[in-house]
């Protein structure tokens, strides 16, 4: 027999442990186990070499246990003041550890030097001196059949100048380009006033956050627009999820996720904000690696193309909250629709 005490203590919580289960905060998603952006990983370590004294230097990242005679290439490219690797960190580990080697060309010596019109110069200077290197003894050597540029703010208008004009700086032709909130700001060195030369086999995603605060929307739909001879082209729209917590947000900087294993010990206004924001979430699986992932995927062997590209929802999904609630899903704008691009 239960003392009366005892069993009148139980009574008193059970209610409260009901309401306590019932109050548990509705969350994220983790990682998925498996697929683009998914945590199956082929690699358990990472080889980070710094040659990046030079503002038209570069970090370079390969995979390793067990290292791999040979592997496809990610060219990474920071926003402005983004030079410090640890910023992009875990994205970084998360690709090298799927089978990539990665590139992050400097472009910048400091927040003011070298101006905007000479950083597609300076990067393309960085992915040439680094595929040398690549090709040199102790490293992988560098595949280019899936080669792919992923920028981040000014990082995205530098890539998407460099799809464009790959010949005349000299770099391989990429076959894929990952914009994430691409813009300039106030700035205009570096754009191109149209992209219509962009390769017509070029495959190309540009991801909007709706709520960014720092570039808008303006230079994703010019280049969207613009590059009109490339039908493999999607403008998809991130929004804000307010459902669960933490809220999955749609601001310019979504893309930062830490590593402090990178860190090269620039403290400048962007590492510094990084340092204060950054977070790995939904938005991260769920989309910027997720698309990645798949883009590559899709270049080299032409699998995950549904998740890559086309506005279906195996791309535009972003996952589940633990209730099983959808988070809000991407907006995909597809050629020829002209919604989005006036």
């Amino acid at each position: 027999m239960i003392p009366f005490f005892n069993r009148l203590l139980l009574l008193l919580a059970f209610p409260f442990g009901l309401y306590a289960q019932a109050a548990s905060p509705i969350a994220q998603p983790g990682q998925p186990s498996a697929g683009p952006g998914g945590s199956e990983y082929i690699h358990q370590e990472v080889v980070f070499q710094d040659f990046a004294t030079d503002p038209d230097g570069y970090w370079l990242f390969e995979p390793a246990s067990p290292r791999p005679d040979s592997a496809d290439v990610i060219v990474f490219l920071h926003g402005y003041g983004g030079y410090n690797p640890m910023i992009y960190g875990q994205w970084i580990r998360h690709l090298v550890r799927k089978g990539h080697i990665v590139i992050f060309p400097r472009y910048q010596k400091n927040l003011v030097f070298p101006r905007p019109p000479r950083f597609a110069r300076n990067c393309a200077q960085a992915i040439r001196d680094a595929l040398t290197e690549l090709e040199g003894e102790g490293h992988v050597k560098p595949r280019l059949d899936a080669l792919v540029f992923a920028g981040h703010s000014y990082g995205g208008v530098i890539g998407a100048k460099l799809g464009v004009q790959f010949e005349k700086f000299n770099i391989p032709k990429p076959k894929g380009l990952l914009l994430c909130a691409p813009g300039t700001g106030p700035l205009t060195g570096g754009r191109l006033r149209s992209y219509k030369h962009m390769p017509s086999d070029t495959k190309m995603v540009i991801v909007v956050s709706k709520n960014d605060e720092v570039v808008g929307e303006k230079m994703a739909k010019r280049i969207f627009r613009t590059a009109a001879n490339t039908p493999d082209r999607n403008l998809l729209y991130l929004y804000q999820d307010l459902y669960g917590q933490p809220s999955l947000k749609a601001s310019h900087n979504q893309s930062y996720s830490l590593d402090m294993e990178f860190d090269s010990g620039v403290r400048n206004f962007t590492a510094k904000r990084a340092l204060r924001i950054a977070k790995v979430d939904a938005v991260d699986y769920g989309v910027y690696w997720k698309l990645l992932d798949a883009m590559v995927d899709c270049i080299r062997d032409g699998e995950h193309c549904e998740i890559a590209l086309g506005g279906g929802y195996l791309q535009t999904g972003v996952g589940k909250w633990s209730d099983g609630t959808s988070m809000q899903a991407l907006r995909a704008v597809l050629p020829p629709d002209i919604e989005d691009q006036k």
